[in-house]
């Protein structure tokens, strides 16, 4: 698959010989089915499906604009706790675009960081630095919101995907992650 969930074929890439097609469908637990549905198609996300037994039933999905991947949440189909899902990444390509867009829409979205270490965020916060990475390095900025029961997604600005491989004269991610990458390719 490509960044956006596509088949690699689709988006004109080649596939692994052998290799399966996969998405990921994240089911998320909500307190209000009407309300969560509302909050996500003010998101501007696509409605799959909207289906009940008129009884205890009640499974809704949405996918996002230009993912192949989804969400669903209902009645009775999770037990996990309301707004215990964290951490739901949606990947942009230009995150203040991404973020503009949810404030025009209504959604309350914290302000644009990035991590000092340049690898990824830190949960806990204390390597967190307000804006976006300076250089606008791929993997390097973040913006975050929840739903109306506090499952959290964060944004994060990816131009340049990773491949396990990173040529020399690339400079699309930050050097910390750059260097990570690199021994990892080395085995070291």
């Amino acid at each position: 698959m490509n960044v956006n969930g596509l088949p690699r074929e689709a988006a004109g890439e080649a596939s692994p010989a052998g290799a399966i097609d996969m998405k990921l469908d994240v089911v998320i637990p909500v307190s209000d089915v009407d309300r969560a549905k509302h909050f996500y198609r003010d998101l501007g996300w696509r409605l799959d499906i909207d289906y009940s037994d008129e009884v205890d039933y009640r499974v809704v999905q949405f996918t996002p604009p230009g993912f192949g991947c989804s969400i669903i949440f209902g009645r009775n189909v999770t037990t996990a706790f309301p707004g215990s899902v964290q951490g739901l990444h949606l990947i942009v390509s230009d995150i203040r675009a991404a973020r503009a867009d949810l404030v025009r829409r209504g959604i309350g979205v914290a302000e644009l960081f990035h991590d000092v270490d340049g690898i990824f965020h830190h949960a806990n916060g204390d390597r967190l630095v307000g804006g976006a990475n300076p250089q606008r390095k791929s993997y390097a900025s973040y913006a975050s919101f929840s739903d109306p029961d506090g499952n959290g997604w964060v944004f994060q600005e990816i131009t340049q995907r990773l491949s396990g491989h990173i040529a020399p004269d690339d400079t699309s991610f930050t050097p910390e992650l750059t260097d990570f990458v690199r021994r990892g390719e080395a085995g070291a």
